[in-house]
């Protein structure tokens, strides 16, 4: 393996560990004990369900190809999941905010062990059960955990800016540490003790079952309107008219479907653009490093929330600004640096050139989830907070089938184009949240309305 990518590896690593253990006290935000016990029990579960989740990214594509199916077959398999979370997935994730978050969560964990199950199976509608099983447990890992922990750490009397860092070190472990040690360990199943791909999923429904052992026992219930004179559709119509009525939520809502969108575009397309003449890259090891990436963004947004004069609507229009960069360098490299014609080989240097890219980008990343969970404290209302989480992941889900069908219809660098051009319209729209959140708050007449939803909602303007 050249030497690059040990460089670029380490190098992470360094500045990771740097920042980590550098943190002063303008850094950190004084705690309770309680509160420790509270944050340590959901990130211990929240690294739980992460992990049944990364444990199957690296081989659903090859267990599919093992059993003998083409691409277009595959690619049927991978819409039907992000359709099935599209339209599946919103209305059982919306029955969190009435029947509770708690029972929601283990219904995830029910759901997505199911979809493992059927991995064992050649059958293609087998396969295709499975996928829209992971498809619903999808919709409630990134609606109903959240909802839940928001709901309770109010209920609970804690302070509202501690909720931050439940957020920075919850993606922290789950989204960067967890996601490495997973890859790393699916690949021990799979190649070194041999015991085939299918062995990934077996290992996430175990993770999933012990998850939902410590949901079970230790979480309480929480829910968001439990009235029961209220139907689903009545509960649809009150998250409407939350998204028709209040610019900030619909802003939130078109920021956070234009970034994921992006990025799970960028999902599909970072290995290609790396080796365009099927240069040898490893691509475990890229993957590792790009979650390390992300560690170090999580690491970065812990710092920037932790200061009070600092508000997350402006520098996240600098991460989007940034973001939409990394994803416009394939379209710039093509012009400006030499392709080779020749197959095979190591790494271009346009390649290198789009690996530091795409590791900023993933940095990008790490800064967002934390940040978009705050913002999403801050001004989704309580009582219908998983349903419009929900209708946020519609317009994503349409995208990325859109995407999926159409990934060999246009050229890679109109595809990072377009991302790119979504990114800056992101960038655009987080200043205008900005300007919309402040003009609310220094209206006197609002001013008594955001002190109670402070209370209640949890800003976190810390």
């Amino acid at each position: 393996m050249e030497a690059l990518y040990y460089l670029l590896f380490g190098g992470l690593s360094v500045v990771v560990a740097v920042l980590e253990f550098s943190k002063t006290s303008k850094d950190r935000i004084s705690t309770s004990a309680a509160f420790n016990s509270f944050k340590n029990n959901y990130i211990v579960v929240y690294s739980l369900m992460m992990a049944g989740d990364w444990l199957q990214g690296p081989y659903v594509y090859y267990l599919y190809h093992t059993y003998g199916f083409g691409k277009g077959e595959i690619g049927r398999l991978f819409i039907a999941g992000f359709g099935s979370s599209m339209i599946f997935g919103t209305i059982v994730g919306s029955l969190a905010d009435k029947q509770g978050r708690k029972r929601s969560c283990v219904t995830y964990c029910i759901s997505y062990i199911l979809s493992c199950f059927t991995k064992h199976s050649p059958e293609f509608k087998v396969l295709m059960v499975g996928r829209i099983l992971g498809g619903i447990a999808t919709s409630l890992l990134f609606s109903a955990f959240e909802s839940w922990l928001v709901a309770e750490h109010n209920k609970r009397g804690f302070e509202p800016q501690w909720l931050s860092l439940t957020f920075s070190k919850a993606i922290f472990i789950g989204n960067g540490l967890v996601a490495i040690v997973s890859g790393l360990f699916a690949n021990l199943l799979t190649d070194t003790l041999g015991f085939g791909p299918v062995s990934p999923f077996d290992a996430a429904a175990c993770f999933l079952a012990i998850g939902m052992a410590i949901i079970l026992s230790t979480w309480g219930e929480n829910y968001g309107d439990p009235s029961e004179n209220k139907s689903l559709l009545s509960q649809f119509k009150v998250a409407a008219v939350a998204i028709a009525s209040d610019e900030k939520i619909a802003l939130l809502g078109a920021i956070q479907s234009l970034f994921e969108g992006s990025m799970y575009t960028f999902v599909f397309l970072w290995t290609p653009a790396l080796s365009p003449n099927d240069e040898g890259i490893p691509h475990g090891f890229i993957f590792a490093t790009f979650m390390l990436a992300s560690m170090l963004g999580s690491s970065i947004a812990s710092r920037l929330m932790a200061r009070a004069t600092l508000k997350v609507e402006s520098y996240m229009q600098v991460v989007f600004a940034i973001s939409s960069f990394t994803l416009f360098l394939p379209v710039i490299t093509s012009y400006l640096v030499t392709s080779s014609s020749v197959k095979g080989g190591s790494i271009s240097f346009g390649g290198s050139i789009l690996l530091f890219g795409f590791c900023t980008f993933e940095a990008c990343v790490g800064i967002f989830w934390p940040s978009i969970m705050k913002m999403r404290s801050q001004y989704i209302p309580e009582e219908a907070r998983s349903t419009i989480m929900n209708f946020f992941r519609i317009p994503l889900n349409i995208f990325v089938c859109i995407v999926l069908y159409n990934v060999d219809a246009f050229p890679m660098t109109v595809m990072f184009g377009m991302c790119g051009i979504f990114l800056l319209i992101a960038s655009v729209l987080q200043r205008r949240l900005m300007v919309v959140a402040e003009s609310h708050r220094s209206r006197p007449q609002d001013r008594t309305a955001v002190k109670e939803r402070d209370d209640e909602a949890v800003p976190l303007n810390i």
